[in-house]
């Protein structure tokens, strides 16, 4: 075959290929941000919450001596949209605009096979977000409380929130409870991000 019709020829199949790709992505569904608020500042719910990264499961966790009790369980279960995760990989701390999704579910006991221990009720009791934007909010961070009945867009509550106070207190890292993430404990230990005041209680716990 002569020369030229080959290179013609790939440059041909080269230019159908791209063609494809280029329209392809055209018809993709663009990809929604994690964080988008209403005109009034309410925060939208992430409807795709549980497609981002799942960071862990507590169960019957309470932050006061005299809390829980009673026969009722409950899980908890943690998510964190995919980039500011990735950026934590890198820099041991949350990037602006990282919002985490709190998701707590009760808990069964015997059901089907299952003889014994807990597994998590398809019901969702309760949803909150724990947002990153240093724009909006004067400490950076802001909680939504979502209600499983009726998901509506949520207002933060306000900055001195026991939420908030609390986090700004204990949190391990960023005023969030890495502490509490077994996969990204060690990488702040590594990167040495850890806020002083939640070494200063792991030391005075020992």
């Amino acid at each position: 075959m002569d020369s030229r019709i080959r290179i013609g020829a790939a440059t041909l199949g080269a230019a159908v290929l791209a063609a494809l790709v280029m329209g392809a992505a055209s018809h993709a569904e663009p990809k929604s941000p994690a964080i988008a608020y209403t005109a009034d500042g309410k925060l939208q719910f992430p409807k795709d919450y549980r497609t981002w990264v799942y960071l862990s499961s507590g169960m019957d966790m309470a932050y006061t001596e005299n809390a829980g009790g009673g026969n009722s369980h409950l899980f908890d279960n943690v998510f964190v949209n995919r980039e500011a995760y990735e950026a934590f990989q890198k820099t041991g701390t949350w990037p602006d605009k990282t919002i985490f999704m709190l998701e707590v579910r009760g808990a069964q006991g015997r059901g089907s096979i299952n003889k014994a221990g807990m597994f998590q009720s398809p019901i969702v009791g309760g949803m909150e977000a724990h947002v990153k934007d240093t724009a909006r909010f004067k400490s950076g961070w802001a909680f939504f409380p979502f209600r499983a009945s009726k998901i509506e867009p949520a207002a933060a509550l306000p900055q001195d929130s026991a939420c908030n106070t609390c986090h700004e207190q204990h949190g391990a890292v960023d005023t969030t409870f890495v502490q509490f993430y077994p996969t990204l404990l060690p990488k702040a230990q590594e990167m040495k991000t850890l806020a002083a005041a939640y070494l200063a209680e792991e030391k005075g716990d020992k």
